[in-house]
């Protein structure tokens, strides 16, 4: 049985997971969730424990949250893309930062989207029709942080090879994070990785895949990238 990804093309996490199967040229079926059904009505949200995407059906086997997609992937489908690296001390500093791009990067660009959407489409339920400004103020400071976190960590360490674990959380997170609070010229290895990553083929497919979804963006996508 062909494995198949239920996602969307305009989400990060669904990117997290198309980047390795678009790295190794695994072959894959992608199903698009949205349409006029529910998430909770379509198979992510049957088999889902939070009803979220990706998910990614392998045989019989189940496979929920994006990392956990990626390691399966690694494990199961491997390929010329790494992954995750052969050596444990070098793995487990790539989970590492798997951590940080998805709690800190990917997490305070979506507190920020979250708080449009509430704002925006919440009205009846006794919620502001604008924005908390106070929450988007709090995450983009978080997300200055994460960058320089990361302008450090960058300035001491090597990343490991594309396309690894690391590079498809980071390629997401830093795109989207991007959009709602510019990384810096303080964080200049941080601007140029997100950069290399925007130029890997794998990033580049999904990147244009997701183009047509951008006035969905509830900030507005800026003319760029």
């Amino acid at each position: 049985m062909m494995l198949r990804l239920h996602g969307h093309p305009f989400s990060s996490y669904t990117w997290k997971a198309l980047i390795p199967l678009y790295a190794n040229g695994t072959a894959f079926e992608f199903v698009e969730t949205g349409g006029d059904r529910p998430l909770s009505e379509q198979f992510p949200g049957r088999v889902h424990p939070g009803g979220h995407i990706p998910v990614l059906e392998d045989g019989d086997a189940i496979v929920v949250e994006a990392t956990s997609i990626v390691e399966h992937l690694a494990v199961h489908h491997p390929g010329v893309a790494p992954l995750i690296p052969a050596d444990p001390a070098e793995a487990v500093v790539a989970r590492m930062l798997d951590r940080v791009f998805d709690n800190y990067v990917m997490g305070n660009m979506q507190r920020v989207v979250a708080a449009h959407f509430i704002g925006r489409d919440k009205p009846e339920l006794g919620l502001r029709d604008a924005p908390d400004a106070a929450e988007i103020a709090a995450a983009r400071a978080r997300l200055r942080q994460a960058y320089g976190w990361l302008e450090g960590w960058l300035g001491a360490n090597r990343l490991p090879p594309h396309v690894s674990l690391v590079t498809c959380a980071a390629a997401p997170s830093l795109f989207y994070a991007d959009w709602i609070e510019p990384i810096g010229a303080d964080c200049p290895r941080v601007r140029a990785l997100r950069a290399e990553l925007l130029a890997l083929p794998a990033v580049v497919r999904c990147v244009e895949d997701a183009r047509p979804y951008r006035p969905y963006f509830p900030l507005g996508a800026p003319d760029r990238d």
